[in-house]
């Protein structure tokens, strides 16, 4: 069942129904303001740190489902609704939500008035930007009123929904003209302020939460709203919001349009006070002045839209389907780019609370818009790698305002390093630049304690070799990817972290992932290493790869699959020995993406096993049988019930490694098969299973011994985004930067007869046919630039920003 359509035309995702499984949601913004909108108008928005600098105030978790955003009421001769159809829940006669690059309009009609709310982020601005369209299309006049709403966050998002002794009596609002600031703690240390303004003269406004709705009401029923007028309260204390009141005459076919500006201001101290007591508005009005009439917003917009077209235009498809046009073209790097934003910070399954940046995360997330700006992966980087240790290892998270390791997460997630070999790496071979790697770079945020960030990739590769237990394969640490294979924690009490309590302290357990991870990886150093003239570290880092390579194969092969770990005791886990969690994703693609096997044979044993004991009509689940009862040995994993998230659910972002795998055997055909099954856009019919957007991939969908076998969660923030675009656009359609220049070497499926991609790199653009006459999956037989043939795969680039027509032949 769908609950909208794509409008690939203007990149846009339409949903023609309020009524959607779960809310449908959009980011705004892709600097330092950054703004969730859901389908009905649901969300907040915040500046850089959706936990230390949250303007707008959303209640998780809530009922109903939803609740809490920035809303547009309509008071129509008693009558009162909103466009987005929540929170006041009345039928409209018309209901639409399309969700673009980067904003989301929003247009309801009820009783012959129409209004259109658009929201978006303008590039360079800190605040939101609303144009409200109300029009009458009834054949009378009309005279009705609106009303504005957002409730005010005290800015610290955790101390907000805690510490109410305090905050009950802190917030402090200014009203001058049309302008409704909020400065909540500005007195004392804070140097920032909001503010929510509209272009027109108002007929009345409200600054307390109280007030506005009535003691005991929801925001289905604000007394203001139902009453038709504003009660100008001014808030002290308690909870601030802001509110305009404004009268509206219309004609039969007239429309007003008005401009709201959500916004956020940090003063100089020196500048903070335009005179005692009354804050510094200096810095507001000039934000506020750059959108006083629709030509402004029409502008920004236009920004906005070159800003996203000039990204994405940077790969482009025509495939052989309309799905996977959209999905590589449009919706997939568009998620990988929002994803680089948020890491895992702030969606509507992550509260913006209680995690921040993720090391791991963030490199491979970059993974996926590299190519997009790769000066931005660069500043990434650097950011990510000064959280690092001098022993190679890492804060697991940082806070993306202060730019340090989270302590409440701490370190000790032993596959953490190797992320930064493979992102610098691939920001490497986009970009050319070995010059990031003479950067100096702080360790644990320290600016008098710096090295190289080469020193800091070496220092990754050797964290590895330095924690080696008993088998010579990788200690896991706290965890590996798998943050819940927790097998140095035992934990029996009930509410205490699985990711940062060790209650047995031991160098046994091992990670047969992590080993496969350091084969993947390990090269990447190896050619660093090489173009640094350091070939003696070269060979050496070479020999530990062939011995790790060895013994993943001695230690850490099953028989028919590669096993996952080694517990405390030295026990197998995911083995024919264990009665429940006999085999699992995550070392089969891993492993085999690393080669490790493949010549063996015993690589398309262990994919076959997937197939076998995986698969599933919805994707590959992570393991198999299901945890039936809690192990203290393995952790949060046997926490859940059956089918659920890591316990056998779909993990999604693990199942791109296998597609990759298929493709280093040369399976086209069972690559994209795999990739169907999980990609959006191939979902969007069973909507009301999947139940999240199906214009973007989603962390968890519930495997096939949960009771909602199918149904996602998670959606938007995860390394799904970049893994899956890395899949379909390097492994499968087979287009991959590398050291040397453009690599070409597609594993497709045999019946497509051939595809186009235009490609830019380092300043060059590449117009690339690759047609398949012979219907096979994998090989080149020719490669010709400007109709000059090329021997081998890799188009070597020079940045002379040409144009070339690359012709390929797969035979």
């Amino acid at each position: 069942m769908k609950f909208g359509h794509f409008d690939d035309a203007r990149k846009e995702y339409v949903i023609n129904t309020p009524k959607t499984p779960y809310p449908w949601i959009n980011y705004l913004g892709s600097e330092q303001f950054f703004g969730l909108v859901s389908n009905t108008g649901g969300g907040y928005c915040f500046y850089r740190d959706a936990r230390l600098r949250r303007l707008t105030r959303y209640r998780y978790n809530n009922i109903p489902l939803d609740n809490g955003g920035r809303y547009y009421y309509i008071h129509d001769q008693g009558d009162y609704w909103t466009p987005g159809w929540m929170p006041v829940k009345r039928d409209l006669d018309f209901y639409e939500c399309r969700h673009g690059l980067g904003y989301t309009s929003i247009t309801g009609e009820r009783n012959g008035l129409r209004v259109k709310q658009l929201q978006f982020v303008p590039l360079g601005f800190t605040g939101e930007v609303h144009q409200l369209t109300v029009s009458n299309v009834s054949n009378a006049p009309k005279e009705a009123k609106l009303f504005s709403f957002i409730e005010f966050c005290l800015w610290n998002a955790n101390d907000d929904m805690t510490n109410f002794q305090r905050n009950l009596s802190t917030g402090e609002v200014e009203v001058k003209g049309s302008v409704i600031y909020h400065k909540t703690e500005y007195r004392e240390r804070r140097d920032h302020y909001a503010f929510f303004s509209v272009n027109t003269d108002i007929d009345g406004f409200d600054t307390d939460r109280d007030s506005f709705l009535g003691a005991y009401n929801g925001l289905d029923t604000p007394a203001v709203v139902a009453e038709g007028n504003s009660g100008n309260s001014v808030a002290s204390g308690w909870s601030p919001i802001a509110s305009h009141g404004i009268n509206i005459s219309l004609q039969p076919g007239e429309e007003k349009t008005f401009v709201f500006v959500l916004g956020y201001v940090e003063n100089p101290e020196e500048e903070k006070w335009e005179s005692p007591g009354i804050i510094n508005k200096t810095r507001a009005q000039a934000m506020i002045d750059q959108f006083t009439t629709d030509e402004g917003v029409n502008q920004a917009m236009a920004e906005l839209a070159s800003y996203w077209d000039g990204l994405l235009s940077k790969y482009t498809l025509k495939g052989p389907d309309d799905k996977l046009n959209r999905m590589v073209n449009i919706w997939n790097p568009y998620q990988c780019m929002v994803t680089f934003n948020m890491s895992r910070s702030a969606s509507y399954f992550e509260s913006g609370i209680g995690r921040g940046m993720g090391f791991r995360d963030s490199n491979q997330d970059l993974l996926g818009f590299v190519h997009q700006i790769p000066e931005r992966a660069r500043e990434r980087i650097i950011d990510i790698a000064s959280t690092q240790f001098e022993d190679g290892s890492a804060y697991h998270q940082y806070q993306p305002l202060t730019k340090k390791g989270n302590n409440e997460v701490g370190s000790g997630f032993n596959d953490d390093p190797l992320w930064l070999i493979l992102g610098t790496a691939a920001y490497i071979k986009e970009s050319g630049d070995y010059s990031i790697l003479d950067e100096q770079v702080p360790f644990d945020s320290n600016p008098d304690n710096t090295a190289t960030l080469f020193e800091h990739l070496k220092r990754s590769f050797f964290h590895v070799i330095h924690n080696l237990g008993p088998h010579g394969l990788p200690l896991i640490g706290r965890a590996d990817w798998n943050d819940c294979l927790n097998l140095n924690c035992f934990s029996k009490e009930p509410g205490e972290s699985f990711q940062t309590t060790a209650n047995i302290e031991g160098r046994v357990a091992e990670s047969v992932f992590i080993a496969g991870l350091f084969v993947f990886v390990g090269p990447d150093y190896v050619e660093l290493c090489k173009r640094r003239g350091l070939h003696q570290e070269a060979e050496e880092a070479q020999a530990h790869i062939e011995t790790m390579r060895k013994t993943t194969l001695e230690h850490g092969f099953d028989g028919d699959w590669f096993l996952r770990a080694y517990d405390h005791y030295g026990n197998k886990i995911g083995s024919k020995e264990n009665e429940e969690g006999k085999i699992f994703i995550e070392p089969q693609g891993f492993c085999v993406m690393a080669g490790i096997g493949v010549e063996e044979g015993l690589a398309a044993k262990a994919l076959k096993s997937v197939e076998e004991h995986l698969e599933t009509d919805y994707g590959i689940i992570l393991q198999t049988p299901p945890y039936s009862k809690y192990y203290l040995n393995l952790g949060e994993i046997s926490s859940y019930p059956p089918g659920y998230k890591e316990n056998a659910g779909i993990f999604c972002h693990n199942n791109p490694w296998v597609m990759i795998a298929e493709t280093v055997l040369g399976n086209g055909d069972r690559a994209f098969e795999l990739y169907r099954k999980i990609a959006p856009a191939y979902l969007e019919e069973i909507s009301e299973i999947h139940r999240m957007e199906p214009y973007v991939y989603a962390q968890m969908i519930a495997g096939r011994d949960a009771v909602h076998h199918g149904e996602a969660k998670n959606s938007w923030l995860t390394g799904t985004a970049a893994w899956n675009y890395i899949a379909i656009t390097q492994s499968i359609l087979g287009i991959q930067a590398d050291f040397d220049g453009l690599r070409i070497d597609p594993c497709i499926p045999k019946d497509w007869n051939g595809f186009s991609i235009v490609r830019e790199f380092r300043g060059n653009t590449f117009s690339i046919t690759i047609s398949n006459p012979n219907g096979v999956s994998k090989g080149v037989a020719s490669l010709t630039v400007d109709g000059k043939a090329l021997e081998g795969h890799t188009i070597p680039v020079s940045g002379s920003g040409g144009s070339y027509q690359v012709e390929v032949v797969l035979g």
